[in-house]
């Protein structure tokens, strides 16, 4: 073996030497990245996934105001050849609060039909304050012949609701915007 591929291999031993040593630093930290991230999290008061006594904690939204209660009293109105209604009555709320209730349609036809859902708020001044995440109003709904389906309607009431405001009706017509027809 001559000289210089004798320094070679030395070099190319050490060089194998430093990354494993990099490597080991590299497992090292990430290892360690989760406890350290934890205790920073604790310390700082962020973030914070498990409770004192080790439980997972859950988040609490903020934003519900629990000093106020709304009741939400709920209506459907069939304006074609189904039957539409909520499945309760009313709901009770605390402003902030996400909320889901859910309304059913069955189609008494022997045919499929297009519908569409519109909503109404009473008193009227409350329909800024009502603010829905998921609704069915929201598109165009297709029944099969003699088919019954329940829809979500996912809601929250904005804080900012006026005080004096403790009632507020949620009142869907639902209407036959056409005939469905099959795609070529």
């Amino acid at each position: 073996m001559s000289k210089e591929q004798d320094r070679s291999l030395k070099l190319n031993r050490t060089m194998l030497g430093k990354l494993v040593v990099v490597a080991i630093l590299m497992f090292g930290f990430g290892y360690a990245l989760v406890p350290v991230y934890r205790k920073a999290c604790e310390v700082l008061g962020i973030n914070v996934l498990t409770a004192k006594d080790g439980t997972v904690a859950r988040p609490t939204n903020t934003q519900v105001d629990l000093s106020r209660t709304i009741t939400i009293e709920l209506d459907g109105n069939a304006q074609g050849p189904w039957r539409f209604r909520p499945t309760q009555n009313s709901v009770t709320v605390h402003p902030g609060e996400l909320t889901t209730v859910i309304y059913e349609v069955v189609n008494t036809q022997g045919r499929a039909l297009k519908a569409q859902a519109i909503p109404s708020y009473a008193p009227q001044s409350a329909a800024p304050h009502f603010k829905k995440v998921e609704c069915f109003c929201f598109r165009e709904q297709v029944l099969q012949a003699h088919e019954a389906r329940q829809m979500p309607v996912v809601f929250y009431i904005d804080p900012a609701l006026p005080r004096e405001v403790t009632n507020i009706t949620l009142s869907y017509t639902f209407f036959e915007i056409g005939a469905v027809t099959a795609s070529k």
